[in-house]
């Protein structure tokens, strides 16, 4: 069965490191025990088989069961062969949830996918957007699908369930009208072999067209950037001049559109610049304003020198002259201030100098 692992040579293969006996045990005693790289794993699965043009081919007697004896386990001699079939065009997440459903069914399930060809398709349902190997190719590499059926049958015959020995059929529980028949599974039904799954809303092949036809021109556009030729995309002349344009225009406005990002964060950095230098101005001016009013406000250092100083001044000067000293007698030529002083004069000054006229007149007044 193509869904199980193979066995590797674990702690029973030959030179393998789990503790073996002999000469493995004295050479880890004699020298360090090195670190062994461990193996590369296997891949969980590898990609599902083809079913032969014969059919299955066993010795295995295939009795037919009931979907409660399946369900059970049983039989324990071989698993349950469930068949699915369809077009799995453009495979997507539907598809695998519905073979997942499919292939956990049963304790013990073999997954049987029938896949049906181009010609086939194209006659009942439709152009396909894939082609049939690459359909084939894509359902063999899911996860879920132990063996797949080329070239499908459109309605499945006695012959053909007989063929691949299948027990059982999923699908959804959907009629399915085609090929002239309001539901293909209705035989399968009536013979208790069918079991039904459920379908994943939101998602499906023809949403996915969908999807692409509404938005034509965006992926055209597309695949013109990626290099695509008009004559690849069958566009015409005046279609490929008006996408390549409109690329064009497209990438002007990102290009003005990431000039003004760069803007506003420039903007942005000068406003936070200009925020710190202001905080920054304030402070300064408010230390400054601090330190003249500490300096030469009313209780400032300034004042209080100023104030020292004149006290010092102060007490270096002489003593002012009684008002009834004979310096103040009207016997002299001139008569002095009221305020003078005798000798009067400012600390740091050199003394007034006396002429040999007025000290000749001043002997001779008190001779």
């Amino acid at each position: 069965m193509a869904g199980k692992r193979r066995k590797g040579n674990g702690s029973r293969g030959t030179g393998g490191g789990g503790g073996g006996s002999g000469d493995g045990a004295k050479v880890s005693q004699s020298q360090p025990q090195q670190r062994r790289k461990p193996a590369a794993r296997k891949t969980l699965r590898e990609p599902a088989v083809f079913a032969k043009e014969s059919g299955c081919v066993t010795d295995v007697p295939h009795d037919k069961i009931t979907v409660a004896q399946a369900r059970r386990g049983t039989p324990a001699n071989r698993p349950v062969r469930v068949y699915a079939d369809g077009i799995f065009d453009l495979f997507h997440s539907g598809h695998a949830r519905a073979l997942m459903q499919a292939k956990n069914l049963f304790p013990n399930t073999h997954l049987i996918v029938g896949v049906c060809s181009d010609a086939l398709t194209h006659k009942y349902k439709g152009y396909t957007v894939m082609t049939e190997d690459e359909r084939y190719e894509a359902l063999i590499h899911c996860r879920y699908v132990d063996e797949v059926v080329r070239d499908a049958p459109w309605t499945l015959s006695p012959e053909f369930l007989q063929k691949h020995r299948i027990d059982f059929v999923a699908h959804d529980d959907i009629p399915y009208t085609s090929a002239g028949s309001e539901d293909v599974y209705k035989h399968i039904k009536e013979a208790g072999m069918f079991v039904a799954t459920q379908r994943t809303e939101g998602i499906s092949t023809s949403d996915l067209i969908t999807r692409i036809v509404r938005n034509y021109d965006i992926y055209v556009r597309r695949n013109l950037q990626r290099g695509y030729t008009a004559k690849e995309l069958n566009v015409s002349f005046i279609n490929e001049k008006k996408y390549r344009l409109q690329n064009q225009v497209d990438r002007m406005k990102e290009t003005v559109r990431t000039v003004e990002e760069k803007s506003k964060n420039l903007v942005h950095r000068v406003e936070e610049k200009s925020h710190d230098l202001i905080l920054k101005w304030e402070e300064k001016s408010r230390e400054f304003i601090g330190n003249f009013l500490e300096l030469f406000g009313p209780d400032g250092a300034w004042h209080i020198i100023q104030e020292r100083s004149g006290r010092v001044l102060q007490a270096l000067s002489p003593y002012q002259s009684p008002r009834g000293s004979p310096s103040s007698s009207p016997t002299r030529g001139r008569s002095p201030s009221p305020d003078s002083h005798w000798p009067l004069f400012r600390f740091g000054s050199p003394p007034p100098k006396r002429s040999l006229s007025s000290g000749s007149e001043a002997d001779e007044g008190e001779k």
